[in-house]
């Protein structure tokens, strides 16, 4: 059956503030289930999980099925499920742990493509252990990282490569499972950042080989939490142990300080609401996800490639033209970036002015021509609202 978008925006509350929400590439508004189970939680009596009583077996339950929801969503082990305060925090704390056994002379391969969150751990860890950076680089017209030029950048002193599944700033997509190949002749680790990738398709472990993933809960709606996935949850007991505690074990080993029980509440239910996007699936958790997350795709293709040909004719230039994205885009125009999210805010459209300083954006120079607008499509987008932003463009 066909996506129905008019369905998802009524379990929003958000959006019946008026604006048109394009503004996706920082997250998406959260649904009311999310709100609730948030609020919800915060009624509830708290304590520590561990104690025989029922606060303490609450918590440690909502714990469990935070892990759970997350595995679900990537085909994961709940033992292999990190959970912390933001993609960031914890790809920092990886490459922290992971550094621990470089040594001079190693090496570690980054991404042109990738968000600051995963470039910026690695070249401070690599700094320290003077390690090697070797870099991954983009056509610089279409923004794509062809996955050939990995066969030069690898060799048996390859520790990590870090690379992104999609760009959420460009919104070019990558060939994880032919870069995952190479990483794997070389005895490397592959850690991928799936945080705006997850939240506009299915990301499957198995699928992509990746050692590692990166996920983001604001990015599908989800409250601002983040979460590793690792592949081989055994793994966790190699790591230099980041916890307060000396002898966490598994997952505890890169968590520090205690969980937010009511964000794990809200975790859970943003996982369910993505399962739910098509209410036609049926099955286990896992299944629904995949059969939404397919129908969700193939919705917001068809919106995407007719926003890419509305643009065009608006005026506005697109960065980057590769065939396989995500709804999330960088765009520039005659008028200096926050002129025209001021333009368009003046509409009612929200979009988001991006200097440019940082990841993808820096190393394509926008910072010289003032910026970009980012866009990003939500669950909720319609054509009504693509089309209004074209509109909008084109009065300019």
């Amino acid at each position: 059956m066909a996506y129905d978008v008019a369905r998802v925006r009524g379990l929003i509350p958000a959006l019946g503030d008026g604006w048109v929400h394009l503004d996706a590439a920082v997250g998406m508004q959260p649904p009311e289930d999310v709100v609730s189970a948030v609020s919800g939680a915060f009624r509830r009596p708290r304590s520590a999980p561990g104690a025989p009583f029922a606060a303490s077996r609450h918590t440690a339950d909502v714990e469990h099925a935070a892990r759970s929801a997350v595995a679900d969503l990537v085909g994961g082990d709940p033992r292999g499920v990190v959970l912390g305060p933001g993609p960031a925090v914890l790809l920092a704390r990886l490459a922290d742990a992971v550094a621990d056994t470089w040594v001079p002379g190693d090496e570690v391969v980054l991404s042109r493509l990738d968000d600051a969150a995963n470039v910026l751990p690695w070249l401070r860890a690599a700094h320290r252990r003077d390690v090697a950076v070797r870099w991954a680089e983009i056509g610089f017209e279409s923004c794509e990282l062809p996955a050939w030029q990995f066969d030069d950048l690898l060799s048996g002193v390859t520790r990590v490569v870090a690379v992104t599944a999609a760009s959420g700033q460009v919104g070019t997509r990558v060939d994880v499972p032919a870069v995952a190949a190479r990483t794997r002749s070389a005895g490397a680790l592959l850690v991928v950042d799936a945080c705006a990738a997850a939240a506009y398709g299915p990301v499957r472990l198995d699928d992509l080989g990746a050692d590692v993933v990166a996920l983001d809960a604001a990015a599908w709606g989800g409250p601002h939490l983040g979460a590793l996935v690792f592949r081989t949850p055994a793994l966790l007991d190699r790591l230099t142990n980041c916890s307060l505690d000396p002898t966490a074990r598994g997952p505890r080993r890169l968590e520090v300080g205690p969980h937010s029980t009511p964000q794990l509440a809200g975790l859970v239910a943003s996982v369910d609401h993505l399962a739910a996007l098509d209410d036609t699936a049926t099955g286990t958790r896992a299944e629904r996800l995949h059969a939404s997350l397919e129908a969700l795709h193939a919705y917001q293709d068809r919106l995407l490639d007719d926003l890419l040909l509305d643009l065009v004719g608006a005026g506005a230039i697109v960065l980057g033209s590769a065939p396989d994205r995500i709804p999330a885009l960088a765009l520039t125009h005659a008028v200096k970036a926050a002129e025209l999210a001021e333009h368009l805010a003046g509409r009612g459209i929200c979009v988001v002015p991006d200097p440019g300083e940082q990841g993808v954006l820096a190393h394509l120079g926008t910072a010289e021509i003032g910026g970009v607008v980012r866009v990003g499509l939500g669950h909720y987008t319609t054509p009504a609202e693509t089309r209004a932003l074209a509109a909008a463009l084109a009065s300019l």
